[in-house]
């Protein structure tokens, strides 16, 4: 009898990627939900013992499908499949009574290895390969290059997150990214800042690679310099340049850590520009004015990461030119179409 299997997770490619890693030889009879609140609904129906969870998701995330099974006492397997790679998720889910987590872009061994270890699957003699008892739905075979990107960057987002949490010893809440193609004109009103009366500063690097260009904006707060500055280790008595040094170090974690991680899932290497200051207590829309565009439309990636406890959030803009489109395009559509060696 096959093993009913669902995939949760936000991103057609991500489901994708999970149900072409499972093991060929293991009989299952898959469930693609895009969200917690499907994801709750299929366990109760019966339709899986074996739940695959992503965390960072729109509406009810991993963590609170976690604990509503737990609370409802549901006959569900939990394995967190998640980008959000820092060491309090992973402590959290375990906590939540998942059974283990593993790392995107997942890796089909490891989950093999996994599923072995808990007594989920046993390899057969003769492999055969196995599909789901119902067709898969459009969006788990069907991947938008929007998509494409915005998994990508999920990813890039959470080895960047990490490497900040284990600087500085806190937990970050992780959003889902924003992926748009906006005119120039229309980007101060897609960013997801809704205080605009603060006064903000913003450091910009380009990045240039593979036929890819753009910038990095790093948009902060003004309101938690302070504490920022603490976090970072930047004693008081460098008063006078503390938040600009605070801004630069900010700068060149994030950016360089989420650029390294685009990067590697695409198979490219980017050269960054140093850093430039665009201003400092400023309003958003004079920190935006102060880097010109000959483009006449931006693809942009938004990140917001927030410092749990601190009350602390930064803005992440990734910046794409119109010619940097096509490409990008190219190599999204390639890299949705394959995966670890297993063919569609």
């Amino acid at each position: 009898m096959p093993t009913g299997v669902i995939i949760c997770d936000d991103s057609s490619m991500a489901r994708k990627q999970m149900a072409r890693s499972l093991p060929r030889d293991w009989d299952t009879a898959l469930t693609f939900v895009e969200n917690g609140d499907a994801c709750l609904e299929a366990i109760r129906d019966g339709k899986g013992a074996v739940v695959f969870l992503d965390l960072n998701m729109p509406g009810s995330d991993g963590y609170a499908v976690l604990e509503r099974i737990h609370q409802e006492e549901l006959p569900a397997l939990v394995i967190v499949v998640s980008g959000d790679i820092q060491p309090g998720a992973y402590e959290r889910v375990r906590r939540l009574g998942a059974l283990n987590f593993i790392r995107k872009p997942i890796d089909p061994d490891i989950l093999a290895d996994t599923l072995k270890d808990y007594g989920l699957y046993s390899p057969t003699l003769a492999p055969e390969p196995v599909t789901a008892s119902a067709p898969a739905p459009s969006s788990a075979t069907d991947v938008p290059w929007q998509d494409a990107l915005q998994e990508i960057a999920n990813i890039a987002m959470g080895q960047a997150g990490d490497l900040l949490a284990r600087l500085l010893d806190v937990f970050i809440r992780l959003p889902v990214p924003r992926v748009n193609m906006l005119a120039v004109s229309e980007l101060k009103m897609a960013l997801n800042i809704t205080e605009s009366t603060s006064s903000w500063s913003g450091v910009c690097q380009g990045f240039i690679g593979a036929g890819i260009a753009g910038e990095a904006l790093l948009l902060f707060n003004n309101a938690h310099m302070d504490t920022m500055a603490h976090l970072l280790g930047i004693p008081d008595e460098n008063n006078a340049n503390r938040d600009l040094e605070s801004l630069m170090d900010l700068s060149s974690i994030m950016v360089g850590a989420f650029l390294r991680g685009f990067g590697q899932q695409m198979d490219m290497q980017f050269g960054l520009s140093h850093p430039v200051v665009l201003g400092t207590h400023l309003d958003i829309s004079e920190l935006l004015e102060s880097s010109q565009y000959s483009w006449q439309q931006i693809l942009t990636i938004e990140l917001t990461y927030a410092i749990e406890s601190h009350n602390i959030e930064c803005d992440l803009l990734l910046l794409f030119s119109e010619d940097s489109v096509t490409p990008l395009r190219q190599t999204l559509t390639w890299l949705s179409n394959s995966s670890a060696g297993v063919t569609a």
